[in-house]
């Protein structure tokens, strides 16, 4: 599949609305899935953990996360991030970055109805989780898009030797 520059991936993480899927590992080190809202700055990932999600307490364990943050539509873009979480500012905190979780906030709702999701929730302590993209091993791909060939479009791992797509892409191209 074909992977999108830095550039594209920075654009895709910056669009309203697209979920991340954080994956947290549990005491018995089995694997806890949790789709949260989030934003992308500074080339990090902000997540924002209630003061009892489960997460949270994993994290404090233990700070291996993956993220998967894809969409539904074509061309089906997607960006996997697997790397340690940091706690960048505990419960209790809340006042001190209120101003980027309205930010994470309004990528989900409208201003006003961000705003008021926040006065609603107010009282309910929360943490800012930070993913940093440098340092971290990070996958992106998407569809092939039109004038793109879909030839190969999977990673050549998934094709079985002898099949027809495989040996199609060990011919050289014709001039």
């Amino acid at each position: 599949m074909p992977k999108m520059t830095l550039k594209e991936q920075a654009a895709f993480l910056d669009e309203r609305g697209h979920l991340c899927r954080i994956a947290t590992v549990q005491p018995d080190g089995a694997p806890h899935v949790t789709p949260v809202w989030f934003v992308y700055e500074d080339g990090q990932i902000f997540v924002t953990p209630r003061s009892e999600s489960a997460w949270l307490g994993h994290i404090r364990r233990d700070p291996r996360v993956a993220l998967t943050i894809d969409e539904e539509p074509l061309p089906y873009r997607k960006v996997t991030i697997e790397g340690n979480a940091r706690i960048v500012h505990d419960t209790g905190d809340d006042d001190a970055w209120r101003d980027q979780y309205r930010r994470i906030a309004q990528r989900y709702s409208t201003p006003e109805g961000a705003e008021a999701y926040i006065q609603r929730t107010i009282d309910q302590p929360r943490a800012l989780i930070a993913v940093s993209l440098d340092g971290s091993v990070v996958r992106n791909w998407r569809m092939p898009m039109a004038g793109e060939s879909g030839d190969g479009m999977w990673h050549e791992r998934y094709y079985a030797a002898g099949s027809m797509i495989a040996n199609q892409l060990k011919k050289p191209a014709s001039d």
